[in-house]
């Protein structure tokens, strides 16, 4: 025998025998292939055929690309092989767009950018001055249908809804309130309309706060406005000057004016008591004298003269009929009042 010979039926081949064997066991063991094909084919069905959703998402359903329905957090089921589709979206997450500057986190700390966004922060206020305004627009994704879908872009939407209505309410004040005092109404009135716009289109949108960053004139005006602030300033501080002497002055000339008042009511009070008690003694004497002329007249006259007597001091009367021919009067008087 020829050792490379083309006969030779026990020529030794490792590779013929191994596809020999194999074949071998397909043949007689066909539920392997069958395994196997099993296999290779459920199991992506199978992991298609399930999802989950996180807590701060919802899931859109498409099928075949038309919307079916949105699911809640959790493990769910849709068809699988592409016939369902889930979109997550983030609807407990509170997304945020700034205007007339970007931030960026940077060691932990935050750094603003602006050169390049005079665009959207400079506007005109309703006195035809130019306030230089920084905000951020936070909302949350209500409606994950309605967000997808009833609008192209609907971030780009929120943003140009947002510069609009910012610069309206801003156009409707004055550049002060725009700069000091108004910065919380502005706010509140962009947060209202900017939500009845986005209602009122149907977006999917919740908008949660409208912060003012920074409210500033712009560069070239700075200096001269700061005069100005400087000015009001000093003025305020004049005003409440005037209004604290004001407060120790007033009250303290109203109390004494109060009190003459009541002192000047009480001597009338007292002026008019007596003068009618003045009355009512007359007329009784009246009514005594119209009894008993003489007598009342008598002790009218005695009552009189003492009266007259007890102012005087040191007063002696001559009287040649009486002895010794002095009489004080005085002394007399005061001694009978002791007695």
């Amino acid at each position: 025998m020829s050792q490379f010979g083309g006969g030779g039926g026990n020529r030794w081949n490792p590779r013929g025998d191994e596809f020999e064997r194999f074949r071998q066991l397909i043949i007689e063991r066909p539920t392997i292939l069958v395994v196997i094909f099993s296999l290779l084919v459920g199991l992506p069905v199978i992991f298609s055929s399930f999802y989950t959703v996180e807590p701060d998402e919802e899931a859109v359903i498409l099928r075949f690309g038309r919307y079916i329905e949105t699911t809640p957090p959790g493990l769910h089921f849709k068809l699988p092989l592409g016939v369902d589709e889930a979109i997550k979206v983030k609807t407990k997450l509170i997304l945020q767009q700034e205007f007339g500057f970007r931030s960026e986190n940077v060691r932990g700390g935050r750094t603003s950018y602006s050169e390049a966004l005079d665009d959207e922060s400079l506007m005109l206020t309703g006195d035809l001055n130019v306030a230089d305004v920084e905000w951020i627009t936070q909302f949350q994704i209500s409606d994950p249908k309605k967000f997808l879908f009833h609008t192209r872009d609907p971030i780009r939407n929120i943003r140009d809804v947002s510069e609009a209505v910012m610069r309206r309410v801003v156009g409707d004040r004055l550049v002060t309130d725009v700069l000091t005092v108004g910065r919380v109404e502005i706010a509140s009135e962009a947060m209202s309309l900017i939500q009845g716009i986005v209602d009122q289109y149907d977006r999917g949108v919740r908008v949660v706060s409208i912060k003012l960053q920074d409210v500033n004139p712009p560069d070239a005006v700075k200096p001269s406005f700061n005069e100005v602030n400087a000015a009001k300033q000093e003025q305020e501080q004049a005003i409440n000057q005037a209004e604290k002497h004001y407060n120790e002055v007033i009250p303290e000339a109203k109390g004494r004016a109060d009190k003459d008042i009541a002192m000047a009511q009480g001597y009338a009070t007292a002026l008019l008591n007596r003068s009618k008690g003045d009355a009512d003694r007359f007329e009784l004497v009246l009514q005594e004298y119209r009894r008993a002329p003489t007598v009342t007249r008598e002790r009218l006259y005695l009552e009189t003269m003492e009266r007259v007597f007890m102012r005087l001091e040191g007063l002696t009367l001559v009287d040649e009929s009486m002895r010794g021919g002095l009489l004080p009067i005085f002394d007399q008087l005061k001694g009978g009042k002791d007695k």
